[in-house]
């Protein structure tokens, strides 16, 4: 079985830089995450952009899907920042012959107190297990793309009926 990775950016890949007093996207983790994890699986990771998941357009969601669209293989998992996580999965729902797990953290991937290799891991885990679709992977639980939100004031994925 072979997994592939897209990049986005979003906080999982955040750095900050102290004379900024900001966060930026910076280098993905995830190649570092998977190697610690000393993963059985082949993998190929494809950084597609560094972006907040705030600052994407319909046109990044348009080529993330294109790219998804692009790979061979059937298992995809993308990193992507939270705050418009569900947007894309919106916009990824209807993809046959795939299944396509969206997830990120809530606090960078370089703080000690992340949530993102936990995050990774059940990705990873959900990607082989479910059947095609596409889905996201957050806060312990694995949701249908048309059936979850960002609840932002208790910083956390919940269901929702689809629309």
């Amino acid at each position: 079985m072979r997994i592939t990775f897209i990049t986005t950016g979003g906080t999982i890949d955040k750095v900050y830089f102290d004379a900024k007093s900001a966060f930026e996207v910076g280098e993905s983790v995830l190649e570092h995450v998977l190697r610690q994890g000393e993963v059985g699986f082949e993998y190929e990771i494809r950084q597609l952009m560094r972006k907040d998941s705030l600052d994407l357009t319909v046109d990044d969601r348009r080529r993330i899907r294109d790219e998804v669209l692009a790979i061979e293989g059937r298992h995809v998992v993308i990193t992507h920042g939270t705050d418009t996580m569900a947007d894309t999965a919106r916009m990824l729902s209807g993809i046959t012959g795939k299944t396509v797990v969206l997830t990120g953290s809530l606090s960078p991937a370089r703080f000690q107190a992340s949530d993102a290799d936990f995050n990774i891991g059940l990705a990873v885990a959900a990607v082989q297990c479910l059947a095609p679709g596409c889905y996201i992977a957050m806060n312990g639980q694995i949701f249908e793309a048309h059936r979850v939100r960002k609840n932002r004031t208790a910083n956390r994925f919940e269901i929702i009926d689809p629309e």
